[in-house]
């Protein structure tokens, strides 16, 4: 059987995914003051990981990107869990956020807020389960 030859959309794909992958860490850091977060965010990186899959065979990707995506869904709960639970240790309401501002040295004068944390436990969660579901779907074993 000849092999296809698909170094086109190979090299598109890795093009692209680099494009995808940027949009969604945008999507995640301006989650703060405008439309975005954990959810879209990790949405979108799902989808360059999705178009990975598509694109390569999937025992390759899955050998170069060793993730279990359920424990990875496991673990993006158990951190925004444990954000919300944060509050209650200091006797505040569940999910209270706190910020500050912190001169980093590359940055400058930075905003750090503890939603940030719930945000990244969010995307963890998405892009673990939607991936489980996606990989479900197409696996053929």
């Amino acid at each position: 059987m000849k092999k296809p030859n698909d170094i086109i959309i190979k090299n598109v794909t890795r093009v692209a995914i680099v494009i995808i992958l940027a949009f969604a860490i945008n999507l995640f850091i301006s989650g703060h003051h405008h439309p975005g977060g954990g959810f879209i965010g990790g949405l979108a990186f799902s989808s360059a990981l999705i178009l990975l899959f598509l694109t390569f065979d999937m025992e390759s990707v899955r050998r170069n990107l060793p993730v279990d995506f359920k424990v990875l869904s496991a673990v993006g709960v158990l951190i925004a869990v444990l954000t919300g639970v944060g509050g209650m240790v200091f006797d505040k309401p569940f999910l209270f956020q706190t910020y500050d501002y912190f001169d980093l040295p590359i940055f400058g004068k930075t905003e750090l807020a503890t939603a940030v944390l719930f945000d990244i436990g969010v995307a963890l969660a998405v892009i673990g389960t939607s991936m489980t579901i996606i990989l479900s779907m197409g696996d053929d074993r």
